[in-house]
């Protein structure tokens, strides 16, 4: 069976073309995680393909997808890419050229929101009930989202998945992804709002999660089993088809190896083989309308 992790982050070394500030880097981290390094740890845990999200590490900037894209290009048959952009910009037009720039490779899906951080350079405070990705200025980003067939990736907190509710009602031809399954943590509860609004938000078509980043949030350890009651309920709601696995590698590298971050699905009491396809491929393929391998 072919297997796709749809989140991974990589990044080469700090140096004048392509720099990065080190105090962003993940827990534990002093140096690169090159796309050699994560095309080694596919293999080893027979991952297939996998999708690079860029790294915040470099900011938003004309050059921000730069390591991305390359690594695309030195892996094309192994990789798919998630990139980053300056939503808010003087001119529409430029948004919308900038849109398709990171677009423009067939490898790339579309385009990623840090809904729960502060809008900045490099985002990395946490603002759980931001609101900016409702501004009318992103409109030109929507509409050329929609016009060249890229998805939106909004990484948000619970009390933000309304929020992307309204998205999804204003722009139907948009595939939204949540990344990181809105990030569960101790004040989400997987039967209470803000938490069950994923119920409300499973109505649109358009929308898809990730599930993802499981063990930056558990508090048991490999297999995660307290967050299965997550899982169980988007399952209910999304079905399995708008359900896909990602590691969040290696931001996780603090809590799990690894392959840890994938095979603790294998440990899912009331998965099906058919969710389990679902999961780890078939609904990759499904959102994006690609085929893998």
């Amino acid at each position: 069976m072919r297997f796709v992790d749809t989140h991974t982050h990589t990044w080469g070394p700090d140096t004048d073309e392509l720099p990065w500030p080190a105090e962003l880097l993940p827990p534990g981290w002093e140096g690169p995680y090159t796309v050699h390094q994560l095309i080694a740890d596919m293999d080893a845990a027979s991952v297939d393909e996998s999708v690079m999200v860029t790294t915040p590490l470099y900011g938003r900037g004309i050059r921000a997808n730069e390591y991305t894209m390359r690594s695309i290009e030195a892996y094309p048959d192994r990789l798919w890419g998630v990139g980053l952009m300056d939503f808010f910009r003087d001119d529409p037009e430029q948004v919308r050229a900038d849109l398709r720039r990171v677009v423009g490779h067939d490898r790339m899906l579309g385009v990623r929101m840090h809904a729960c951080l502060t809008y900045e350079e490099h985002s990395s405070e946490l603002d759980r009930t931001a609101d900016w990705i409702l501004d009318p200025e992103l409109e030109p980003a929507w509409s050329e989202a929609a016009r060249q067939d890229a998805a939106v990736f909004i990484f948000p907190k619970a009390e933000q998945l309304s929020m992307i509710g309204t998205l999804a009602d204003r722009h139907p031809d948009v595939t939204i992804v949540v990344d990181h399954m809105a990030y569960p943590d101790e004040r989400t509860d997987p039967s209470e709002e803000p938490w069950t609004d994923f119920e409300t938000l499973a109505e649109h078509p358009n929308v898809a999660v990730k599930v993802s980043s499981l063990p930056r949030s558990s508090e048991t350890g490999w297999p995660y089993e307290d967050l299965w009651e997550y899982l169980r309920r988007l399952l209910e709601w999304f079905g399995p088809e708008r359900l896909m696995l990602g590691s969040d590698y290696p931001w996780m590298d603090g809590w799990a190896s690894y392959e840890e971050c994938l095979n603790w699905i294998e440990e899912v009491t009331f998965l099906s083989s058919r969710d389990l396809s679902y999961l780890s491929r078939r609904s990759f393929e499904r959102v994006h309308g690609v085929d893998v391998g």
